[in-house]
């Protein structure tokens, strides 16, 4: 492992721009249907692995720093952060459930019947009657299935562009990886893969609100446990658990930016979340506690 300087700094972290957005966006412009509106398919994986590309490139041949910080480790005695992480979109649905009715945006439909049949699904009687909770249970024993999935990109934006900016400021460095994740999503986006292929800068700007909050919550993770397979699981639950759940409770809504999984409803508990994270860091920083990432 090379001692960092901080040119050698500067040009990781440019090179993995480059690769990560380059990789992506490419492979997504040859791959993807220019009108989605739907469920991302494989197209997408290639992308989706970039920042993981980007990061393994950079930490061997380019600043050739070594993988010593980028938090490869399980680190299952954090067996709480997991629990945590998994369990993270439970108080953001049901908020956005509780919200969405109370403030007249859409009422939930958590027979899911609407939002199955709209994916073309045609569930039997007897799983249509319990889809209300087997829907959500499926989801959830599926979300830490997906997380080597997720590593594509957890590698990426907390195994290493997140710990590159303001050294001990964990809350600016999330800051800054939320805005950049956003646009990074833009050909997502732009093609119709969010919010029920609402393609307005008013998309794009929450979008990347909510990826700033979500960074904030991964890095709080990441310093918690020193393993990025707990953001990767958090990741997974985020898109499978909170993304699912919000598709089918709510497939004909008229205010998707409001109730979607990561649209304007969903800003205020993780908001909340973010707040009391803060608040906590500058007491940590108030006491002389380091933060060093394992």
């Amino acid at each position: 492992m090379r001692p960092m300087t901080a040119s050698r700094t500067a040009v990781g972290v440019i090179s993995f721009l480059l690769l990560a957005f380059g990789v992506a966006w490419g492979s997504w412009a040859l791959l993807l249907p220019k009108n989605g509106g739907g469920t991302l398919g494989l197209g997408a994986v290639p992308g989706a692995f970039a920042p993981a590309i980007a990061t393994f490139i950079v930490r061997k041949w380019i600043t050739r720093e070594g993988f010593r910080d980028a938090g490869l480790g399980l680190h299952l005695d954090h067996w709480g952060s997991y629990l945590i992480a998994w369990l993270i979109p439970v108080p953001v649905l049901a908020f956005i459930a509780w919200s969405a009715g109370a403030f007249g945006f859409a009422h939930p439909d958590f027979s899911m019947l609407a939002g199955l049949a709209q994916l073309g699904s045609k569930p039997s009687p007897a799983f249509a009657q319990n889809a209300w909770y087997a829907v959500p249970l499926i989801a959830f024993v599926s979300a830490p299935l997906a997380a080597p999935i997720l590593f594509g990109e957890e590698f990426g934006w907390r195994g290493y562009l997140q710990l590159r900016f303001f050294g001990s400021r964990p809350t600016l460095a999330a800051v800054v990886t939320g805005i950049i994740w956003g646009l990074w999503h833009l050909p997502i986006i732009l093609r119709g893969y969010e919010f029920h292929g609402d393609r307005s800068f008013a998309a794009i700007a929450v979008f990347c609100v909510c990826t700033v909050l979500v960074s904030i919550i991964f890095g709080w993770l990441r310093r918690r446990s020193g393993s990025i397979w707990v953001t990767s699981v958090a990741h997974a639950a985020t898109n499978v658990v909170g993304g699912t759940l919000t598709s089918l409770w709510f497939p004909g809504a008229a205010n998707t930016l409001f109730v979607m999984y990561g649209g304007i409803l969903s800003v205020i508990p993780l908001g909340l979340f973010c707040v009391w994270i803060i608040v906590r860091d500058a007491r940590a920083r108030e006491i002389g506690k380091d933060y060093v990432y394992r």
